[in-house]
C-alpha cells in the first residue's frame, strides 16, 4: 500500500503543481463569466440592428397592421409595379418584400401572402407576419359570423396558476429554468472533467511507456497499483479544482444575496414570499436557486465525478497502455466518448422535459450514462432509493471494468512497436 500512496502523491503533485492547472483553476470561472457577458452583449447588438422590410400591398389589406418599432421598419412600395419593388428591395438590401395580392376575401390572405427575399428570413420575422395575418383574418371571419371581436378580446381571461408543493412550499415557473440550468451545467461539467482528466491519465501512461520509464517502475510496483495510483491521484486533482470552483461559487452567491437583499438563512417564509412580492427577475431566480438542494447537488457531483472518472479512466489507462502514441489511440476513444455524448443528448432533450420519465430514469441507472443524466435529474428531485441504486451500480461496474482494464494495462505497458487491434486486446483479457 505504501507504493500505491507514493504513486497517488506523485500523480497528484504532478497535476496540481503544473502551471496550466493553477492558471485554468482560477481563469476558467472568469472565462465562463466573460463568455456569458459576451454572448449577452452580442445578442443585444443583434437586437439593436434596424431591419428594413418592404411591403407591396395595393389593396391596403395589411400595411396598416404592420407596425414599425425600434428594431423593424416597414417601407411601403405599393405605388411601384411589383417587379420594380422587388428590384428596389434587393438593391437597398432590405430583409425582403411582403407581397400581398389583391383578393376578394380576406380569408385568402392566410394562404396567398408571399415573402420574397434573397436569403431565408429570420424565423421571428416570419412568425410576426403570420401573427398579423392570423389576427386580420380572424377578425374578418368573426365579423362575418356576426361576432364582435373587441368584446371577445375583453372577455378573454389571463390565467396564472399558483405553483406549490405538497409540503406547502410555494414556487414559481422560473424555478424550472433554474433547475434546467443547474442540472445542465452539472452534467456538462462532469462530461468535460471526465474527458479532460481521462486524457491526462492516458497521456501520462503513453509518456511513461514511450520514455521506457514504465519498465523501471513496474519492476518495483504491480501494474494494477500503478494504474490505480494514476487514476486516484488525477481524480484528487480534479476534486481539488472543483472544490475551489465551488468555494468561488458560494462566495458569489453570498455576495449576490447581500446585494439583492435575499435571506439565505432560516427565514424560509421570507424566501418563499420573495417571488410573490418581488418583480425583480434576478431576485426571483436567486431565491429559486437557494431553494435547490445545493448540498445534495455538490455532494452528488463529487460522488459521480469520482465514480464516473474512475470508470472512464480505467478505459483511458487501458488504451494508453495498449498504444504507443496519441495518434494510435483515436480508434479506441470513440466507443468511450459515445456514451458520454448520448448521456448529454438524453439529458438536454429528455431529462429537462420529463425528469421523472422512463427514459430519464433508465439512463440515470446505466453506469456509463448515470454520472451525467442523474446529475441533471437531481435539481428536479430524485427519490433516495434511485440515487443509492444508481451510485451502487456505478461503483459496482467500476470494480468490474477496472479488473478487465488491469489485464489490458498489465500486458499493454510492455508492448512496443505493434499497433493493437480490438481482436488483439480481447486476447489479452484471457491472459
Amino acid at each position: 500500500m505504501m507504493s500505491l500512496s507514493l504513486i497517488i502523491k506523485r500523480e497528484f503533485n504532478a497535476k496540481v503543481r503544473n502551471k496550466s492547472f493553477i492558471v485554468m483553476t482560477f481563469l476558467s470561472p472568469l472565462l465562463f463569466v466573460a463568455m456569458g457577458v459576451i454572448i449577452g452583449y452580442l445578442a443585444s447588438l443583434n437586437n439593436s440592428d434596424l431591419v428594413k422590410v418592404a411591403i407591396h400591398d395595393k389593396g391596403s389589406l395589411l400595411k396598416a397592421d404592420l407596425k414599425n418599432d425600434d428594431h423593424r421598419k416597414f417601407i411601403d412600395l405599393s405605388a411601384m409595379p411589383l417587379d420594380a419593388a422587388k428590384k428596389t428591395a434587393s438593391e437597398e438590401e432590405y430583409e425582403g418584400i411582403i407581397y400581398v395580392p389583391q383578393v376578394d376575401s380576406l380569408s385568402k390572405l392566410s394562404t396567398d401572402v408571399e415573402f420574397i427575399s434573397n436569403e431565408s428570413p429570420s424565423l421571428e420575422l416570419v412568425e410576426d407576419i403570420e401573427s398579423v395575418i392570423n389576427d386580420k383574418v380572424t377578425k374578418s371571419n368573426l365579423k362575418t359570423l356576426g361576432f364582435d371581436y373587441d368584446k371577445i378580446e375583453k372577455a378573454k381571461a389571463d390565467a396564472k396558476v399558483h405553483l406549490s408543493k405538497f409540503s406547502g412550499e410555494e414556487t414559481v415557473k422560473e424555478a424550472a429554468y433554474i433547475k434546467m440550468a443547474v442540472g445542465g451545467l452539472a452534467g456538462y461539467f462532469i462530461m468535460m472533467f471526465v474527458i479532460i482528466y481521462g486524457n491526462l491519465v492516458m497521456r501520462s501512461v503513453i509518456e511513461e511507456k514511450t520514455n521506457r520509464i514504465i519498465e523501471i517502475i513496474v519492476s518495483s510496483v504491480k501494474p494494477f497499483r500503478l494504474m490505480m495510483g494514476k487514476i486516484i491521484g488525477t481524480s484528487l486533482a480534479g476534486i481539488l479544482q472543483f472544490a475551489i470552483w465551488a468555494l468561488l461559487g458560494t462566495v458569489l452567491i453570498v455576495v449576490l444575496s447581500t446585494l439583492l437583499d435575499v435571506q439565505m438563512g432560516g427565514a424560509a417564509g421570507a424566501v418563499q414570499a420573495a417571488p410573490a412580492a418581488s418583480d425583480n427577475v434576478a431576485t426571483v431566480l436567486l431565491v429559486e436557486l437557494l431553494k435547490l438542494p445545493l448540498l445534495t447537488i455538490v455532494l452528488s457531483f463529487v460522488v459521480y465525478f469520482i465514480g464516473g472518472f474512475f470508470l472512464y479512466s480505467s478505459f483511458y489507462a487501458a488504451i494508453g497502455a495498449a498504444v504507443d502514441s496519441e495518434t494510435d489511440s483515436q480508434q479506441f476513444l470513440l466507443p468511450i466518448i459515445l456514451p458520454l455524448m448520448l448521456a448529454v443528448y438524453v439529458g438536454f432533450f429528455t431529462v429537462i422535459n420529463d425528469p421523472h420519465g422512463t427514459v430519464a430514469t433508465v439512463f440515470s441507472m446505466i453506469p456509463l450514462t448515470s454520472p451525467i443524466v442523474m446529475l441533471m435529474r437531481i435539481p428536479f428531485g430524485v427519490p433516495l432509493w434511485q440515487l443509492v441504486l444508481s451510485i451502487s451500480l456505478l461503483f459496482a461496474t467500476f470494480f468490474g471494468v477496472v479488473w478487465f482494464a488491469a489485464k489490458i494495462y498489465r500486458i499493454g505497458i510492455l508492448m512496443y512497436g505493434k499497433k493493437p487491434t480490438y481482436k488483439e486486446i480481447f486476447k489479452w483479457l484471457k491472459y
